[in-house]
């Protein structure tokens, strides 16, 4: 499938295994920034019962589902309607749709009481169980993530835990994706998800069976990514490239549904804390390879690219 298969058990097995692990996992982030994961953890049955929630939202009348809107949102959390994003802004609209939540906070969460960007309460449909499910699945695949964070740390020549404090209260967004058949031969217009790079560290994607989702090369050709069951596809995203000074580079990617049938899959962006400083990482810079990027924070990072993909973010 042209994806490097990184198989993460040995990350169980103490630190013989966790360098073993950080070593596939450096080269593929240097190399193709994709990779599929194998042995991570994520039990199937929550796997399905998300994507079952998920067919089940999107089924929902289109005014049920925007009374959860992302519009009435400015935390990133709700439903985006079918061609409500713009990956790229210079093409049609994607032909897909969405719903976002974030980490779920309490009423009287510190962050949330101050109105703290990205820090606000999910929207929730009248569901049975979604909720449950959704954040269930949350936490399992933050858990994945704070491992992963723990090999690219080994990796960078920095301490295990150097991300740790960096990603405990992450502004990581688990968005379900919805995407109908592209109608007849796809021209080169509209896509499903137009080609674009991932925000933030990294992301985690479940896919089901229909398949569509390309990776352009470092030569700039495209490679399918298929499904490959248990296994998750695994990409940084361009908060990691600045972090890491571009030791680490973000790999464009699309998706075109060629196949007739609805689409789903479901996408988790790990992004770090709001007040994490995103700044260039002491083992990424020297006399030959200066900071090639200015510092900055999480939330304003994030706010950034946001602002850029949403019109309704820019009003």
């Amino acid at each position: 499938m042209g994806l490097p298969v990184l198989d993460l058990a040995p990350l169980s097995a103490g630190p013989a295994g966790e360098a073993q692990v950080a070593a596939a996992l450096g080269a593929a982030c240097r190399e193709t920034g994709f990779f599929c994961l194998t042995n991570h953890g994520v039990p199937q049955r929550l796997l399905d019962a998300v994507f079952a929630g998920s067919a089940r939202f999107f089924a929902l009348p289109v005014e049920t589902k925007r009374a959860v809107a992302i519009e009435r949102s400015r935390h990133n959390r709700g439903y985006v309607p079918m061609e409500g994003e713009s990956l790229d802004p210079s093409r049609p609209p994607d032909a897909k749709e969405a719903f976002n939540m974030g980490r779920e906070l309490a009423p009287d969460d510190p962050d949330l009481l101050a109105g703290k960007p990205f820090h606000g309460p999910n929207q929730w449909p009248d569901l049975p169980g979604f909720r449950t499910t959704l954040t269930d699945y949350f936490d399992a695949v933050q858990g994945l993530c704070v491992r992963l964070h723990r090999a690219i740390a080994i990796d960078l020549g920095l301490p295990p835990g150097h991300f740790d404090r960096l990603i405990d209260r992450p502004l990581a967004t688990l968005r379900l994706l919805h995407y109908p058949p592209h109608p007849g031969t796809f021209d080169g217009g509209q896509y499903g998800a137009a080609p674009h790079t991932d925000y933030g560290n990294v992301t985690v994607l479940a896919q089901d069976d229909v398949g569509g989702l390309a990776v352009q090369r470092r030569d700039g050709g495209w490679i399918d990514a298929p499904p490959m069951p248990g296994a998750f596809v695994c990409n940084i995203g361009d908060c990691l490239m600045r972090w890491t000074n571009d030791v680490y580079v973000s790999t464009p990617h699309r998706v075109v549904n060629r196949t007739g049938r609805e689409r789903y899959s479901i996408a988790y962006f790990c992004d770090p804390n709001g007040d994490a400083p995103v700044e260039c990482l002491p083992t990424c810079t020297g006399p030959d390879r200066p900071a090639r990027y200015p510092p900055t924070t999480g939330a304003d990072y994030l706010r950034e690219r946001l602002d850029a993909t949403y019109a309704f973010r820019r009003t």
